[in-house]
């Protein structure tokens, strides 16, 4: 199970950084039926579909995970958390991203995404 996160995470930023298609395309594979993301600036979003459709917005110029660590609750549930910094149109962000990857039909889906500033 070693880095099986970390990789899904860095190809999840490599969407992101690819381009609304990629984006939008890559979390309508991998989110859970019912997920949750936390963004920085106080929002959560429940809804799948709008989760979806958030991931379409400019792709990220640049991106660097730094110090990830995976924990797993089990053989079903894993949570990766690390240090995220990257650039989008010029504009530096940092964040502490957390994931959690819970297995449905057999695959990793992420079913929480939280940033939390730094």
């Amino acid at each position: 199970m070693a880095n099986e996160l970390v990789e899904l995470e860095t190809a999840g930023w490599h969407a992101l950084s690819t381009g609304p298609a990629a984006a939008t395309a890559f979390y309508a594979r991998v989110l859970a039926r019912e997920p949750v993301v936390m963004l920085t600036n106080g929002l959560r979003i429940t809804d799948r579909q709008q989760i979806i459709d958030s991931m379409g917005g400019p792709p990220w110029s640049a991106f660097e995970i730094i110090d990830p660590l995976e924990n797993y609750l089990g053989n079903d549930v894993g949570v990766l958390t690390y240090k995220v910094r990257a650039d989008r149109e010029g504009i530096p962000y940092t964040a502490l991203p957390s994931s959690v990857y819970a297995k449905e039909d057999g695959e990793w889906k992420l079913a929480l995404h939280q940033h939390t500033p730094y």
